[in-house]
């Protein structure tokens, strides 16, 4: 496997499929580089930055885990034919402070300013997303890109802002891959290891909420269901919601395809979540 950290280096791999990650890889990153390497797209290429724009004040910029060495062990494990690892100067140019100010002012997808999730709680972290992504996919110039579901609202900002595109890769295939969970139902994170033993014990209500919600006759009573479990979990919730799955804004109806959306956070860490809702159709309801 190569190790890339130029912009040269990279360009002898235009048309890959791309997995973009912010470093300590895991069981999630590991199935996005096997999905990657089982459609064979084009040679596939691991990228590892930890992006400061998408990154609020207070949150844990500075102590996200850090782990090159493990983490291109495991891309080489898994199949990647690369790991390209830019440097700040490399990703911004122009600077962090001027990155960070065309961050402020990105142009966002509907599903990045409408929802009032992420983009609420987090305000500007989509403006650093989007712009981190955009500026791998020009300098890599991937024709498919993978993305786990676990971040969901992400997938759904990327997929569009990939749908608004003209410029070069606005043809590129956005592939969104399956949660990884634990045997316990704990959707995996690289923030899991922020986790005491108590603190991963109230962590499993996510799961259990979820569960419950996919169960409810419709979406108030799943969002009901969810913020009981939650809060008998010990957690404190920033939303849990149904949503549309693909403007992810409020819905009423069962016969669109819905997605129960989780963020809670702990004394160590912050975490999100999401599944599926089940899809009713009119037999369905006339016989509930």
């Amino acid at each position: 496997m190569r190790v890339l950290e130029t912009t040269t280096d990279v360009s002898e791999f235009f048309g890959c499929s791309l997995v973009p990650t912010m470093g300590a890889l895991h069981a999630g990153h590991r199935s996005l580089i096997e999905r990657a390497r089982q459609e064979r797209t084009g040679p596939v290429v691991v990228t590892l930055f930890v992006n400061p724009t998408q990154f609020g004040p207070g949150e844990d910029f500075s102590k996200y885990p850090r782990t090159m060495d493990e983490d291109v062990a495991l891309a080489e494990a898994a199949g990647a034919d690369a790991i390209f690892i830019p440097n700040s100067a490399t990703m911004y140019p122009a600077g962090l402070e001027a990155a960070g100010q065309a961050a402020a002012k990105w142009p966002l997808p509907p599903t990045a300013s409408e929802p009032h999730l992420e983009d609420r709680v987090r305000p500007g972290h989509f403006g650093g997303v989007c712009q981190v992504v955009s500026r791998l996919f020009d300098l890599c110039r991937p024709a498919a890109a993978y993305f786990g579901e676990k971040d969901f609202q992400q997938v759904r900002v990327i997929s569009q802002m990939v749908e608004q595109s003209t410029g070069p890769w606005r043809n590129l295939r956005v592939v969104a891959c399956p949660t990884q969970r634990d045997v316990d139902g704990l959707a995996i994170s690289s923030r899991n290891r922020y986790l005491t033993a108590q603190h991963r014990v109230c962590a499993l209500g996510i799961f259990r909420a979820l569960t419950m919600a996919s169960h409810a006759k419709d979406a108030q009573h799943a969002e009901s269901l969810m913020h009981s479990t939650l809060v008998q979990s010990g957690v404190s919730i920033d939303y849990a919601v149904v949503r549309d799955a693909f403007t992810l804004c409020p819905t009423a109806g069962t016969a669109t395809p819905r997605r129960a959306l989780i963020a809670v956070r702990l004394p160590t860490a912050r975490l999100i979540d999401n599944m599926a809702m089940p899809t009713l159709d009119r037999t369905t309801l006339a016989n509930a």
